[in-house]
């Protein structure tokens, strides 16, 4: 059995909760893109973890893997890893296990992120400034160190003065300047710990599905953050889609595979980029505050905006969706009127979907269906039929607007918060 996580729209769709119960269950959870820009929230009876790089598992003892699709900041990893020994999480070569071809993030990588957004003035990204776009780029390059040069110190301080002579002139024009002997020599420092966790681990994961072990594919961001069918340019620097676990990890088994969609009831982003429904006012205020819309790994205020269908169905699409996850619904308990956006408008031309021309995107009006609010409580609910018609008509109506059924509704961050419609999941 092999389930695929993603998130539907820009991220911070609310991943971590379904992500962890999964992962209860797991076999082998799995991180096959992005790095430690990503941020997973779990909460296990009263106490939480903060995930950045580790997948979701390793806070039940599952063996994690860390794949090639990943870029691994070494330093971030260590202090991760210190952080949840000291919560007493066990973390050791038996239950992670990280691709020897992974490409690691340096130094210089979070400098030439820095001068990258600091180049674009009024234009920023809003990039995280961790290195991870630079660190892709020198993949593409190859020019990447990878884990499995640690193993050989002399060759590795070849490639590591290489990388920095490349990136020389850039950061000359910034007035900019960092040694290469500090990647060196921090490397060599950690190299011993980090060693211990590398594996072949395209091999593990394709052994351990042809014994029919349950695999859980760990996506972090959104859909809509795709570096290919995002909103480009204001999207992260790899492929955040369902596709991407092949690539990112090596896996090859296509059969028995379950494609979870979570999205959230309303619709949030961070940083800059296109957002047809945005809503500038005291509704999107209401969202923030009611739904606590702030960044997990950069604590910025989310933008916030009303339900878009047409970008959830354009990701339903992508990403081979085969269910959906229903999250913070609670959040619009004291709507009045909610809306959904169900097309775009650009003067006379309607759109059903998303164009990836960015001066369409910027003048796209959203075309909204309004449905009166349920004003009282569905915080908590764990059954489909004590949840308010009102609410019930909502998600059916959202459930006829992106073509899928909405199997499972989450209503609050706990666990126990949750409605399982067909017991997809077990919850029942």
């Amino acid at each position: 059995m092999f389930y695929t996580i993603v998130g539907t729209q820009w991220g911070d769709e609310g991943k971590g909760k379904i992500v962890d119960w999964l992962s209860s269950k797991a076999d082998f959870v799995v991180r096959f893109q992005g790095g430690n820009n990503a941020g997973h929230t779990i909460k296990v009876d009263k106490n939480i973890y903060k995930l950045n790089l580790l997948p979701s598992g390793i806070i039940r003892n599952k063996k994690c893997i860390i794949g090639n699709g990943v870029v691994l900041d070494p330093w971030a990893l260590t202090n991760e890893i210190s952080n949840l020994r000291n919560q007493k999480i066990n973390i050791n070569n038996n239950n992670l296990f990280i691709a020897e071809n992974v490409c690691l993030i340096l130094p210089i990588h979070k400098l030439i992120d820095e001068i990258n957004e600091e180049s674009r003035g009024n234009n920023l990204i809003g990039t995280t400034k961790k290195g991870i776009g630079p660190a892709y780029e020198d993949k593409v390059g190859r020019r990447a160190i990878r884990l499995c040069d640690l193993n050989d110190h002399l060759n590795l301080e070849l490639k590591i003065k290489y990388l920095y002579d490349f990136h020389f002139p850039r950061l000359e024009k910034y007035n900019r300047s960092i040694d290469y002997n500090e990647a060196y020599e921090g490397l060599i420092k950690i190299s011993n710990e980090i060693l211990t966790y590398s594996a072949p681990v395209w091999k593990i994961i394709n052994d351990a599905g042809k014994k029919n072990k349950f695999i859980l594919f760990e996506g972090a961001q959104g859909s809509l953050l795709d570096i290919d069918f995002g909103t480009y340019p204001y999207v992260t620097s790899s492929n955040t889609s369902s596709g991407q676990i092949f690539s990112g990890t090596g896996f090859g088994i296509k059969e028995n595979h379950s494609v979870l969609g979570i999205t959230k009831a309303y619709t949030t982003r961070v940083g800059s980029g296109p957002f047809v429904t945005e809503l500038d006012d005291e509704i999107g205020n209401h969202f923030v505050e009611k739904g606590q819309e702030f960044g997990t790994v950069t604590k910025r205020k989310r933008r916030c905006g009303w339900f878009d269908s047409v970008l959830v169905s354009q990701s339903i699409s992508i990403n081979g969706i085969t269910d959906v996850v229903l999250t913070k619904l609670d959040v619009l308990d004291e709507m009045k009127e909610i809306k959904i956006c169900t097309g775009y408008r650009d003067g006379e031309k309607i759109f059903n979907y998303l164009p990836f021309d960015q001066n369409i995107q910027e003048k796209l009006i959203p075309i909204y269906e309004s449905l009166p609010g349920w004003q009282s409580s569905t915080f908590g609910t764990t059954n489909w039929n004590d949840l308010p018609k009102k609410a019930q008509e909502y998600i059916e109506c959202l459930e006829s607007k992106i073509g899928i059924k909405i199997s499972i509704i989450s209503t609050g961050p706990d666990r126990a918060h949750t409605i399982d419609r067909n017991n997809l999941l077990g919850y029942n």
